[in-house]
């Protein structure tokens, strides 16, 4: 029998185990950072230059790791959302964080880097509201509904417990931020 046949004993268990301390150790690195990129993305600074370097280079890699990787992953989870351009009718991608809800729907924050406009993919969305959600290397139709009244006052004291960074694009902005709920489609 050659040794390729199969793995020594407790070979399996060694590479289980190297995978789960990687893990742990990405994410107590992503605990530890949380806060700076709080800060960072919180800088006037970092709302003038964001927009033009963060979503292409968060559509590159999220190209290049076949769709399961965006950059934002490792502080909170994002997703890539592709809308119908309202004046093109082309698609358009954003990278998106997002909170996943129980029922497999997705909440998103028109935030557009605490700047003074509301972001092209919620008017889109607006226009238009079937989506596509590519989350973890998963592509799911979705269609999008504005949330507004009570439930968008649940949904954002959700929101900003779970990244404070909202309220504070809130004020900069001088505009109420449009939160979104991408439900999925079922055929």
């Amino acid at each position: 029998m050659t040794s390729s046949a199969s793995p020594k004993p407790g070979r399996e268990v060694g590479v289980v185990e190297q995978q789960r301390n990687r893990t742990t150790a990405r994410a107590r690195l992503s605990a530890a950072l949380r806060p700076f990129f709080q800060w960072l993305a919180g800088t006037r600074g970092f709302t003038l230059v964001a927009p033009k370097i963060v979503p292409p280079l968060d559509r590159l890699v999220n190209r290049l790791s076949g769709g399961r990787v965006l950059m934002g992953d490792q502080l909170l989870p994002h997703l890539l959302l592709t809308t119908t351009g309202s004046r093109t009718g082309q698609p358009r991608q954003s990278p998106l964080a997002c909170m996943p809800q129980d029922d497999g729907s997705f909440l998103v924050v028109g935030s557009n880097f605490g700047r003074d406009r509301h972001p092209a993919w919620s008017g889109n969305l607006l226009k238009t509201p079937q989506a596509t959600v590519t989350f973890r290397g998963r592509v799911t139709p979705v269609t999008a509904t504005l949330l507004t009244g009570d439930e968008r006052d649940r949904a954002w004291q959700a929101l900003v417990r779970f990244w404070p960074l909202y309220q504070g694009y809130t004020e900069r902005s001088g505009r109420e931020l449009r939160v979104f709920r991408l439900s999925p489609r079922h055929a």
